[in-house]
């Protein structure tokens, strides 16, 4: 009983000093179209840092920074393709959460469903392969004559 309550007080104290707090930013747009064009890109971009996080939900400082260079653009007017491109030049298609169907991610587009067919292709060869009915083989006189003496011998 007293294990079960130093158990439950240790759990207590670790989840008390467990605080996640995240800097809230306030961001004041000119309309709400420039707002929800700031929340699409900053969900459909992803952080360079974090290794699958967008903007939106990271809390690394970069991201921080990348969120207010996208609300800068926004508010200058740059189109929502200037503001990709821009990411891109600097970071790499690595910020992109869907890139660019390109030679350098043919795999990443075509991968899954290659493998997929292959899979299907093995499973219907495996399932139409029927086992092979094993051949009856009739002895010879002589190998008879023999199995007869060893039955008999013992």
């Amino acid at each position: 009983m007293l294990f079960i309550r130093v158990c439950l007080l240790t759990l207590a104290s670790l989840t008390m000093f467990n605080v996640n707090a995240s800097p809230v930013e306030t961001y004041v747009f000119k309309d709400d179209v420039s707002q929800k064009r700031y929340q699409s890109l900053v969900k459909e971009l992803r952080c360079p840092k974090c290794q699958n996080q967008n903007l939106a939900d990271s809390n690394s400082q970069i991201a921080v920074d990348l969120r207010q260079e996208v609300y800068e653009m926004v508010e200058l007017g740059k189109a929502d393709s200037e503001i990709v491109n821009f990411m891109v030049e600097r970071y790499g298609e690595f910020v992109l959460y869907r890139p660019k169907v390109s030679s350098l991610t043919y795999v990443l587009w075509f991968g899954p469903v290659v493998f997929l067919l292959i899979g299907v292709v093995i499973v219907i060869v495996m399932l139409r392969r029927k086992p092979k009915a094993q051949e009856k083989q009739e002895l010879s006189t002589e190998q008879q004559d023999k199995l007869n003496q060893i039955l008999k011998d013992k």
